[in-house]
């Protein structure tokens, strides 16, 4: 990191949604936060600054290190594997080249060439066309940096949610709230509520079932697994307070009780975030990230949006939020 400017690779997503626009239209704002350098494809970035009516050149460049950040032109590491662009098309081609930004994204972080990762939204057809088994970008990155234990944050103005697990079966996600899992993801949120520079955070923890079982009457996973997980947390000096009820836990923690809530599966964690984050009328915003990793990932909180992809509308909002919160992240861990 360079007088206080981490270096910020931005993957450019499936180049067949609105990834490549939406940093087109935030360029200009992501050079005030830090160093941002596309890892995509050149030409889908000329062609989506030509679609936003954008004067900014684009600088196809072979390094981070001989990007130029402070030119007129986005700085993108040219990997160059898009044929022709078809927008809002499905194509194995564009989930393969995907895949390929977020690989080069992770090998640069590993190495130190770029202080964090924030990525646009990629297409799961489109990934699982190419041969991924992955479900989004968050078991990837798993993988690559050999982590065992990590989760999922959402953030959006002062909510701050995170997950026991995410993308599976109602079923299972019920089955995966373990006294472990549960003890992981407490542990998980209050490093990174640190990492964002919050001091002695309080994690509200969410039950599963309603009113958090009330007392054993709508069952005892709460007393079984939950207790458990938050007096062991407590035990290491987390304050950790619940299992609360569902319902209100997460106006309590948008109203400053929590400074994150650990939510038992995606839709209960997802929901509260989109309602505040998308029921404004205004853009979309919101940030994912993953937390648990070695390296600094963040996200825009909506998918590819192949309807409008091509049109220049959309919204650039979520990706500047990321943008954001891993230029924060970098400058907290790099002190």
């Amino acid at each position: 990191m360079t007088d206080s400017q981490p270096r910020i690779g931005v993957t450019m997503g499936d180049p067949a949604g609105i990834g490549p626009e939406v940093i087109v239209k935030a360029y200009r704002q992501l050079r005030d936060a830090g160093r941002p350098i596309v890892i995509g494809d050149g030409d889908v970035l000329v062609a989506a600054t030509e679609v936003c009516k954008s004067d900014l050149g684009v600088e196809q460049v072979e390094s981070v290190d001989d990007a130029q950040f402070d030119s007129g032109a986005i700085p993108v590491l040219d990997l160059d594997n898009v044929g022709t662009l078809a927008r809002g098309e499905v194509r194995e081609e564009y989930g393969a080249a995907s895949l390929e930004y977020i690989e080069r994204a992770i090998e640069l972080a590993q190495a130190g060439e770029i202080d964090g990762i924030t990525t646009a939204p990629i297409n799961k057809q489109a990934t699982k066309l190419a041969g991924s088994t992955y479900a989004g970008h968050t078991g990837l990155l798993a993988d690559r940096t050999d982590t065992t234990e990590y989760a999922m944050m959402l953030i959006e103005s002062d909510l701050r949610v995170t997950h026991v697990s995410t993308h599976v079966p109602l079923r299972e996600a019920c089955e995966q709230v373990t006294t472990s899992s549960v003890h992981s993801t407490i542990r998980l949120t209050a490093e990174a509520l640190s990492d964002l520079g919050i001091e002695d955070p309080a994690v509200g923890v969410a039950g599963l079932n309603p009113h958090a079982s009330d007392g054993g009457l709508l069952g005892d996973t709460e007393a079984t697994e939950i207790d458990p997980a938050i007096e062991r947390a407590q035990a290491e000096g987390i304050d950790a307070i619940g299992p609360e009820s569902p319902d209100t836990v997460y106006v309590r923690a948008a109203q400053g009780e929590f400074d994150c809530v650990v939510s038992m599966y995606h839709d209960q964690g997802h929901i509260p975030i989109k309602m505040v984050g998308f029921s404004s009328g205004e853009a979309v915003s919101g940030v994912n990230v993953t937390i648990g990793l070695p390296i600094i990932r963040t996200s825009v909180d909506h998918g590819t949006a192949f309807d409008i992809a091509g049109t220049g509308v959309a919204s650039e909002r979520s990706l500047l939020d990321a943008f954001d919160v891993a230029a924060d992240m970098a400058r907290a861990r790099g002190e």
